[in-house]
């Protein structure tokens, strides 16, 4: 740990050295972390391990500020009309890459007015059934699928639950009535209470439920097995390949935002989660660290827009 704190604050130095001559070394005042969606989410609890660990090591404040609301777009107004000088960071998730085509008309453009600096973390999703429904893999719960209609719930119309719900419907050509709930957990308090069928969402939210065997998970969405739940085959292994779907957390800036500045803040933050220590902490959570360069997150973000958005015109999803 004490090599990773050396090499993180001997970038900062060299980025810090290369600003423009009699320019304050950055950050020469506290920062502001947006956060709009409110506390206690997947977003929220990354952003709040980022910005303990760095202020540890630029010795200013990153102070939170949850801004939920607005299918999850106030918060990001408010960033887009920030300043680019690498005091205003913003969370996102593949929510905000979903709304891309969600809502054309938003007042920002995601993939112009902000730059990012690092995909934080990815969470992958999960298909669980209540333990009482007969089925024991997803090939099984597809073939139920196609004998009568199954009720799906979802966080929400335009969630990354919902269009893994859509997705799934698609390639397994099954029947499927959307219940969209406000949130993952009433959806799975609705999952336990046998008012729906199954749910493909995040593993924290159901993880004591299948460990307590009042849920049954089916099949990962991801390209490899969780190691918190490494009995469960991924989608791939249960006949669904393209069933891929990962929920994931980003750390943007403002687009103008200068590169010095840009890389100072890339190598605080992945230097920070990359640490032994907070990366198994990380993982504890059911996450997994990606915590790469600003080039790859822009691009990631960029390919998931797309991806996301041809199956939002595809299943012509409109928002609540």
């Amino acid at each position: 740990m004490q090599r990773t704190l050396f090499v993180m604050t001997a970038l900062i130095l060299i980025v810090c050295g290369g600003t423009a001559v009699g320019a304050e070394p950055f950050p020469a005042k506290s920062i502001r972390y947006i956060v709009p969606f409110p506390p206690g989410g997947i977003s929220d609890m990354m952003a709040r391990i980022v910005a303990q660990q760095t202020t540890n090591t630029f010795k200013q404040s990153v102070v939170v500020d949850n801004r939920p609301g607005g299918n999850a777009m106030i918060g990001v107004v408010m960033a887009a009309k920030a300043p680019a000088d690498g005091y205003t960071w913003l969370a996102i998730t593949i929510t905000h890459a979903i709304n891309v085509t969600l809502f054309p008309d938003a007042p920002y453009d995601l993939l112009k007015d902000f730059q990012a600096v690092s995909i934080l973390a990815s969470l992958p999703l999960v298909a669980v059934v209540n333990s009482n429904l007969p089925v024991k893999s997803l090939g099984e719960l597809s073939a139920l699928g196609k004998t009568r209609m199954l009720n799906g719930g979802s966080s929400g119309n335009g969630t990354p639950q919902h269009l893994a719900l859509e997705l799934y419907r698609q390639l397994a050509g099954i029947k499927v009535q959307h219940v969209p709930f406000k949130g993952g957990g009433p959806s799975v308090i609705s999952l336990l209470s046998n008012e729906i069928d199954f749910l493909i969402t995040g593993v924290p939210e159901t993880m004591n439920h299948i460990k307590s065997g009042r849920l049954r998970a089916l099949a990962i969405a991801s390209a490899s097995r969780h190691p918190l739940i490494a009995d469960i085959p991924t989608t791939a292994e249960a006949g669904l390949p393209a069933q891929t779907i990962t929920s994931w957390t980003a750390l943007l800036v403002p687009a103008a935002t200068p590169k010095p500045v840009l890389n100072l803040i890339n190598a605080a933050v992945t230097g920070a989660l990359k640490q032994p220590e907070m990366a198994q902490k990380i993982r504890e959570q059911a996450f997994e660290v990606i915590a790469n360069d600003p080039d790859a997150a822009q691009a990631f973000i960029v390919t998931e827009a797309q991806r996301w958005g041809k199956l939002v015109r595809e299943a012509n999803l409109k928002p609540d």
